[in-house]
C-alpha cells in the first residue's frame, strides 16, 4: 500500500466537565488528528498528547514537530507492507510514542478498510462488546464526588476509577465505599506518592479495591516491586510501561499484578498487542486506559479492548462522558448492560464528522507525496 498523502490537524474540543487529576485541571481536549490517504481510501488516527508535559513529556507541540519533521518523511510516498512494519520504520526516532501512534493508527485503519474487515478482527479481537468503566477526577468535595459517582453508577458503568493525590485519598475512598459498598472501585494516583507513603498506601487495603494505579514514580519499576510486596491491593502500572520490554521487566520483578495498556503511551496498536500477548502468557490481566481521546482515538481503543486478555473494564467510556459533540457520527454510546459495542464496519468502523472536525481544527498541514 502506497502512502499518497498525510494530513495533520490540531483540534480543540471543550470537555463536558472539567477533569482534575494530581497534575492539574483540564477543561478542553487538544490533540493531533491524523489522516492518511492511499488511493481512494482514508485512514484516521489520533495523537492524544494534551497541552502540557504532565502525564508524559509529549505535548501537542512536540507531536506536531516530530510528526511533521521526522515521522511523516519516513512514510510519505512509501510502500507499506503491513501496519506492523511501522514500528521498525519509526525506530530511528527515539521515544515520542504518542506522535508515532497517530500515524500508526491511521495505517491500521487503512489496512482494515482495504481488506474490508473491522480493525478489531484485523488485530485478532474476539469480543463484540467491551466492558466500560469510567474515570472520575478530583472533585470540590466528598459529597460532590459521591454524587458524581452515583450518576455514573445509574448510567450502568461496570467500574469506577477515582483520581487521588496526597490529602485526597483515604477520605475519598472511605466516602465512596460507605455509599457504594459493593462497587468495583480502583484508585489512580498518577505517580503522586513515594515509598515513604507505604503506611498510607497500606491503609487503602481495607477498601477492597480492584487495584491502585501508578502510585509511585512515573518511570519506576523497582520501587513498585517493593511496594507490591508490602500491600494486599494489586498494583497496576501505567506510565512506567512504555514498551513491551518494560512490561517484561515489571513482570519479572513482581512490580504489579495488572497492566493498563494505552496504545498512545506505548507507540500504537502493534506495541499494545505485544504487551497484551506477553501479559496473557504470564497470567496478568490488562485493561485499556484513556487519555480523553476523541471518537477517533476511542475507536482504536475499543478495537484493542476486544482482544481476549482485556479482562477488566477499561476507561473506554461513551462519547457523551467527555464531549457534547464528538468527532464521529454516530458517537459511541453505553449499552444498558454497561458495555460498548465494537464497530463492525471496515477499519475503525465509524465515520468521521468532517464538518465538525473542520470547525474544531485550530491548525492543519497537508503533505502530498
Amino acid at each position: 500500500m502506497r502512502i499518497d498523502r498525510i494530513e495533520l490537524r490540531e483540534v480543540r474540543l471543550p470537555l463536558v466537565h472539567p477533569f482534575e487529576t494530581s497534575f492539574g485541571c483540564e477543561t478542553e481536549q487538544r490533540a493531533v488528528i491524523v489522516r492518511i490517504d492511499s488511493g481512494d481510501l482514508a485512514g484516521w488516527g489520533e495523537s492524544a498528547a494534551g497541552i502540557g508535559p504532565w502525564y508524559s513529556y509529549e505535548t501537542v507541540e512536540t507531536c506536531w514537530h516530530v510528526q511533521r519533521d521526522f515521522l511523516v518523511p519516513l512514510l510519505l510516498g512509501q510502500e507499506v507492507e503491513s501496519p506492523r512494519s511501522i514500528h521498525e520504520r519509526f525506530a530511528p526516532v527515539r521515544g515520542h510514542n504518542m506522535a508515532k501512534t497517530g500515524l500508526e493508527q491511521a495505517v491500521w485503519d487503512l489496512f482494515g478498510k482495504a481488506a474490508g474487515i473491522p480493525l478489531a478482527r484485523l488485530i485478532g479481537g474476539e469480543k463484540d462488546r467491551i466492558e466500560s468503566g469510567v474515570s472520575v477526577g478530583i472533585q470540590a468535595s466528598l459529597d460532590g464526588l459521591v454524587d458524581r459517582i452515583g450518576g455514573f453508577v445509574d448510567r450502568g458503568y461496570r467500574r469506577i476509577k477515582i483520581k487521588i493525590k496526597p490529602g485526597w485519598d483515604t477520605d475519598a475512598a472511605a466516602a465512596v465505599r460507605e455509599r457504594f459498598p459493593d462497587l468495583p472501585l480502583m484508585l489512580d494516583a498518577n505517580s503522586a506518592y513515594t515509598l515513604d507513603d507505604v503506611g498510607l498506601l497500606r491503609r487503602l487495603d481495607r477498601f477492597d479495591l480492584m487495584m491502585i494505579e501508578q502510585p509511585l514514580g512515573h518511570d519506576d519499576i523497582v520501587d513498585h516491586a517493593k511496594l507490591q510486596a508490602q500491600i494486599e491491593t494489586a498494583v497496576c502500572l501505567d506510565e512506567s510501561i512504555v514498551t513491551p520490554e518494560h512490561a517484561g521487566w515489571a513482570i519479572e520483578l513482581g512490580s504489579c499484578r495488572i497492566i493498563n495498556i494505552k496504545p498512545a503511551r506505548v507507540g500504537g496498536l502493534g506495541a499494545a498487542i505485544a504487551i497484551h500477548d506477553l501479559c496473557q502468557a504470564h497470567g496478568l490481566p490488562v485493561w485499556c486506559g484513556g487519555l480523553l481521546e476523541t471518537g477517533i482515538g476511542r475507536a482504536h481503543n475499543v478495537a484493542v479492548s476486544s482482544l481476549p486478555n482485556f479482562r477488566l473494564p477499561g476507561d473506554v467510556s461513551e462519547s457523551a462522558r467527555y464531549y457534547e459533540r464528538d468527532l464521529i457520527d454516530p458517537p459511541f454510546e453505553l449499552n444498558p448492560d454497561g458495555t460498548i459495542t465494537v464497530p463492525t464496519g471496515p477499519g475503525i468502523g465509524v465515520a468521521v464528522d468532517e464538518e465538525w472536525l473542520g470547525a474544531c481544527t485550530f491548525r492543519s498541514e497537508v503533505f502530498p507525496a
